[in-house]
């Protein structure tokens, strides 16, 4: 499913705009033409990014570019929905900016629609198999889509933590019920038929928010390594609740943990961010193989503050009290609520078309790090780093001492020569385990063709 669309327009605003030095810094054939995938892309943060991208793209690139974005969900009616929606978005934008619908002056943006189950090891296989046949290459892949597990909240402890610990009770919550011990339904494996055969198990977090994503990145490392006027990007969307505490790699699926969800996002962060560590690379060149004459793909992590979303299960009315309740916490101070999903979806997209010049600087100067989408008392956004339990703010012995309180977890530690040590064997480890997962299960899929 494919639609052109011709917006192109060019927008203005008063004060530097946070995206105003993303426009590519090389004037290649290839530079015109990119192609960007998000993955959950129906609905809130996913939808949001979408909207952000397509904005963006719009306001930053000459009338001489254009983008091919594709959005996964997990059913057709979903995908013509979003289409549809994405489309009303554009004609709203150019209304409201007085661009006629014919105009020359802007990029042209054109969107394609793909399904995928990421609970469904083979849904994700048959993916890859398209995408590789439909696409020349894959500048970037947001991958967004993800559960929560979340069974509901406990109320007393709303109560009792907003009263005594305001506002990161409801920054780094505690009150959360979660699931345990969810596991995704029996995969379609070339051994289904086999008399006494068992798979081994799959947790729903661990596959919908982490493994799925692995294996089709996996799948399409080709699209990545063909975009080569800039290495492809995979921007991983974690979380801020994203605790050490709650992760252990003797139950990397968190099958018997009460924080499945937090411990999926605690992979996100450690793969993503060791995944240019010289002591990874054995386990990183084996998932993105590099290609032979230009840089590999790279990999960078994400997320977008607090927003709110349906993500944990609430009638209207508590959705938007606790909406509410967001706004109170970013007036007290907290800089991490951008409430919206389109404020949470800043450092995603930001990542996604910042120039490759300016992400490497940053890291070049202070090392890589997880960006996070945050707001001022205004609710203006911006990009900002963000501390990771372990690595810090770029994996640097004491680059997060003296941080503000109100910016750092419960648990922050100000960062030792030993806990980067410990870290990066950690980082090692899970790829390892991922890598060794991803072999045992493509033996287990085969080749359906």
């Amino acid at each position: 499913m494919g639609d052109g669309i011709g917006d192109e327009m060019e927008w203005t605003e008063n004060g530097r705009s946070l995206f105003s030095n993303m426009a590519p810094s090389t004037a290649s054939l290839e530079d015109f033409h990119s192609y960007i995938l998000v993955t959950g892309a129906n609905s809130g943060l996913g939808y949001s990014t979408c909207c952000r991208l397509i904005d963006e793209f719009l306001r930053t690139r000459p009338s001489s570019h254009s983008l091919r974005l594709i959005i996964t969900t997990r059913d057709k009616t979903k995908s013509h929905d979003t289409i549809a929606k994405l489309k009303d978005h554009i004609f709203r934008a150019r209304r409201q900016h007085k661009i006629h619908e014919q105009s020359p002056l802007v990029a042209k943006i054109y969107l394609q629609a793909e399904q995928v189950d990421l609970c469904n090891l083979r849904s994700v296989q048959n993916l890859a198999k398209k995408l590789l046949h439909a696409l020349p290459k894959l500048d970037t892949i947001i991958l967004n889509a993800g559960l929560g597990g979340f069974a509901g909240v406990d109320w007393l402890l709303v109560t009792w933590t907003i009263l005594t610990d305001f506002p990161k009770s409801v920054t780094y919550p505690t009150f959360k019920l979660h699931h345990v011990g969810q596991v995704t339904g029996p995969q379609e494996t070339i051994f289904s038929a086999s008399a006494g055969g068992r798979q081994p198990e799959l947790g729903t977090l661990f596959c919908s928010n982490v493994f799925g994503h692995y294996m089709l990145v996996h799948g399409i490392a080709p699209l990545l390594s063909n975009s080569t006027a800039t290495p492809g990007r995979v921007v991983w969307v974690g979380s801020l609740e994203a605790y050490s505490s709650v992760f252990s790699t003797s139950d990397i699926q968190a099958l018997k943990s009460s924080s499945a969800y937090e411990s999926s996002k605690r992979l996100t962060d450690v793969l993503a961010l060791s995944s240019s560590l010289v002591s990874t690379q054995p386990f990183v060149r084996k998932f993105l193989p590099p290609p032979r004459d230009h840089r590999p793909p790279k990999q960078y992590v994400t997320h977008p503050g607090i927003c709110a979303t349906n993500m944990v299960p609430l009638n209207w009315i508590l959705f938007y009290l606790m909406t509410a309740v967001f706004y109170c916490a970013r007036w007290v101070g907290s800089p991490w609520h951008t409430v919206t999903p389109y404020k949470g979806a800043c450092a995603p997209v930001w990542v996604a078309l910042a120039s490759q010049e300016e992400l490497d600087g940053l890291e070049e100067n202070e090392g890589a790090g997880k960006w996070g989408s945050g707001t001022n008392l205004q609710g203006e956004e911006r990009v900002t780093r963000t501390e990771v339990q372990g690595w810090g703010l770029g994996g640097t012995a004491g680059d997060n001492v003296g941080l503000p309180k109100r910016k750092r977890p419960r648990e922050a530690e100000d960062l030792t020569e030993e806990g980067r040590e410990q870290f990066e064997l950690l980082g090692r480890e899970c790829w390892e385990l991922m890598e060794r997962l991803r072999e045992e299960w493509e033996g287990l899929l085969g080749d359906d063709d």
